[in-house]
């Protein structure tokens, strides 16, 4: 039976790069993904597309292709990704260039768009937000991104046209690992129980190292070997969607049904009821067995009809937070500490009354984590850290949190040290459904 491998080549938009240079030259890969994208950091690169039309993909994109393109081409290794962010067409314009430096010639590479709908929005001002139960319209603040979870249909397109490497904006997270199955199996897209076991395999190779053991780590409790080389997870998929999950051998992290069951459950309110764009997955039966060390079979997912909506995520400036934070240690470390935060909220209230939506102060190390303003302070600690942060509408009011827990240096308590200081504007995420005839995928194909 015919069987390809797909390697997880990141979890997330900062993850690092050698596990999947890894794979690249040691997994017998076919293809290897790379997920990136959040909700928030498509916001973000809106807003920095917005500066520069040049920009608004993920800030490792070349970073990580210098590495990994010439790589993919000598071991014949397809790549896909959702780096594209919000310019997917820049980011392979970029590749471009990449792969032309490294002499790369008739690599094609192809990017995906269709996902941002904000030309559109105004159609949707009249539609439920899931947070806050009221309209869109009634969202506090400018929108500033509306970007659909596509499925698979655009990165098949791109497979169909040849395309070695495949750079998407927002789609589904396992749609980057599922549309290569589809693609090299020819399965219909109204197998449901086949793409059910197609969003299985995304699902579990979507996060990186969570599945070999990186986020399962607990000393003690759950000890996993080499976690400070971590490999990254493979999956290799057979035709008629059966499947198990591997990594590399000699690289660090384990692969069990313990790590995967952990995985399974990630990010998932229903198990019997996964909604993605091509499929509504059910992981309920799904079981593990381990057939040999670092090797474990899936089976059981299955799924059923696709729903006419589509998730989008509306990215909008929503705030500013200004913090600071200042470190207190030696005998009677947390008696300062907490005059400290009895010094910045006075002075708080007397330079900016009212002005803030929202307050935390923090002894970090005490009840910074938990919230819990109920802390018994009953062992004196030898260091302690204090935190403060403010929430308001506008970026002067915002800076005047920092600005104080600075100001603590000379103006007392004793023995202050390390103080830091920022202000963030804040890009919020809310959520809405838009139907899918809305959504319509591009691809364009440039060949090096």
């Amino acid at each position: 039976m015919k069987s390809i491998r797909i390697g997880s080549g990141a979890g997330y938009a900062g993850d690092r790069l050698e596990p999947s240079l890894e794979l690249i030259e040691k997994g017998n890969l076919d293809y290897i993904s790379y997920e990136c994208l959040a909700e928030r950091t498509i916001a973000i690169g809106q807003q920095a597309k917005l500066k520069d039309p040049t920009k608004g993909y993920n800030g490792l994109l070349e970073h990580r292709m210098e590495k990994a393109l010439p790589l993919c081409w000598e071991h014949k290794v397809k790549l896909i990704t959702n780096m594209g962010s919000a310019n997917p067409q820049a980011a392979a314009k970029k590749c471009v260039e990449i792969a032309k430096k490294h002499g790369l010639d008739g690599m094609k590479i192809a990017c995906v768009t269709g996902d941002d709908l904000l030309p559109v929005i105004d159609k949707y001002m009249d539609t439920e937000v899931w947070e806050t139960h009221e309209p869109l319209s009634k969202l506090p603040g400018q929108i500033v991104s509306a970007n659909a979870y596509m499925g698979v249909e655009g990165i098949i397109k791109a497979l169909e046209q040849g395309a070695d490497v495949v750079i998407t904006g927002r789609v589904s997270d396992p749609a980057i690992f599922m549309a290569p199955i589809i693609f090299e199996f020819g399965w219909d897209m109204e197998d449901w129980d086949k793409l059910g076991k197609g969003t299985m395999v995304g699902h579990l190779l979507e996060c990186g190292g969570q599945a070999t053991g990186g986020y399962y780590a607990e000393p003690g409790k759950k000890d996993v070997p080499g976690v400070g080389h971590l490999g990254f997870p493979i999956a290799e998929v057979r035709e008629d969607g059966s499947f198990a999950i591997t990594k590399v051998e000699g690289a660090g992290g384990i692969v069990t049904p313990s790590t995967l069951s952990e995985q399974i459950v990630y990010e998932i309110h229903d198990p019997e009821n996964y909604f993605t764009p091509d499929v509504v997955a059910n992981f309920k039966e799904v079981t593990f067995t381990e057939t040999a060390k670092d090797y474990v079979e899936v089976t059981g997912a299955t799924g059923k009809a696709k729903t006419e909506t589509f998730k989008c995520s509306i990215g909008y400036k929503d705030c500013y937070i200004g913090d600071g934070e200042i470190s207190y240690g030696g005998p009677g470390c947390l008696n300062r500490a907490k005059l400290a935060l009895e010094i910045l909220k006075e002075r708080l209230e007397l330079v900016a009354p009212g002005q803030f939506e929202e307050m935390k102060y923090d002894i970090i190390g005490c009840n910074s984590l938990y919230w819990n303003p109920d802390y018994k302070y009953n062992e004196e600690p030898s260091e302690v850290r204090v935190r403060v942060a403010g929430r308001a509408a506008t970026k002067a009011i915002a800076d005047l949190v920092p600005n104080e827990v600075e100001a603590l240096y000379t103006n007392g308590p004793a023995g202050g040290c390390g103080a830091v200081k920022r202000t963030r504007e804040i890009v919020s995420v809310a959520s809405i459904l838009v139907n899918r005839n809305d959504v319509k995928p591009e691809v364009e194909v440039f060949t090096v």
